[in-house]
């Protein structure tokens, strides 16, 4: 008797087991054959967007290595969101499949979910605006820009953070969720402009002339003209200052140069407006003793003068 309960009993233990493997495995392979195939497809769709995102800035001064740079981390931080959903999605319906109870585990998930949200939305944050940031291609590594008003050298940027570094060497880190305003003073080109001023007596088409002179030679020059990209602007009279007439003009450079070709600029107008005898005014103040001091006074009489 004992025996045929035996015998019983594993048969019933087999045929369910048998009945399990026939109704379940099956399932359960299709999960994983479905797993690696959304793997495979996310795998070529974000190598063909990689190449979409390189080829959509039309800019040819951007260096290669920045576009491939900032390709790779926009991909990477797509990728590492698309797999962790994907795990997350594939053990759930593994789990359900094999008959377990999954209500109680998206419960916990979504309660442990919702702490961190509320603890790290600061980090958060600064993640999103870090990923627009580098998908709208607002700054790249190697440009001057002007942060929250503070200016200096990008030396690096990701998700969280932008480093700058000023010109007195001092380093500066910004959170991305807190930059308010940013300003690129680098992005495809960069210009210098000039107020030139000159006293009220001078001719200033004759300036005009010198200025755009000292333009043309510079542009031509062969240390410079690989810096600027077209021949000077001058836009004309501009205003009326206290001691001098302005005129305004701008150089357009290739970024970052306008600083080298401007102090250059500046050197070659002094010669230029000495040569000439063009006179750079400068503000006239008068000193007033006060009551108590006698005035100086300068008295000359013609044979001194003479």
């Amino acid at each position: 008797m004992k025996e045929l309960l035996n015998e019983d009993f594993y048969a019933t233990i087999f045929n369910k087991t048998v009945n399990w493997a026939i109704e379940t495995v099956p399932g359960l392979f299709l999960i994983i054959i479905i797993f690696f195939i959304a793997l495979w497809v996310m795998k070529v769709i974000l190598r063909r967007l990689r190449k979409v995102i390189i080829a959509s800035v039309h800019n040819d001064q951007e260096n290669l290595v920045e576009k491939e740079k900032r390709a790779t981390t926009l991909i990477n931080i797509a990728r590492g969101t698309i797999i962790i959903s994907l795990w997350a999605v594939f053990i759930l319906i593994f789990l359900k499949q094999l008959g377990m109870d999954i209500a109680p585990i998206l419960a916990g998930a979504g309660i442990v979910g919702l702490a961190v949200g509320f603890g790290a939305q600061e980090l958060v944050r600064d993640g999103i605006s870090g990923f627009f940031l580098l998908l709208e291609n607002r700054i790249r590594t190697g440009d001057v820009v002007v942060i929250n008003g503070t200016g200096g050298l990008v030396e690096g940027i990701n998700l969280r953070t932008v480093t700058l570094r000023d010109l007195s060497g001092v380093v500066h880190t910004f959170q991305n969720g807190k930059i308010d305003t940013l300003a690129n003073m680098t992005k495809d080109w960069s210009a210098m402009v000039f107020d030139i001023g000159v006293a009220y007596k001078e001719n200033v088409d004759k300036v005009i002339e010198i200025i755009k002179d000292v333009g043309a030679k510079l542009k031509e020059d062969e240390e410079y003209k690989d810096k600027i990209m077209e021949p000077m602007e001058i836009f004309g009279l501009d205003k009326f200052g206290d001691s001098a007439v302005v005129i305004k003009a701008r150089i357009k450079t290739y970024p970052i140069q306008q600083w080298v070709v401007g102090r250059e600029f500046n050197k070659r107008l002094k010669v230029a407006f000495d040569a000439s005898g063009i006179e750079i005014p400068f503000p006239h103040r008068t000193i007033y003793w006060g009551d108590e001091i006698s005035p100086l006074h300068l008295k000359l009489n013609k044979e001194e003068k003479a």
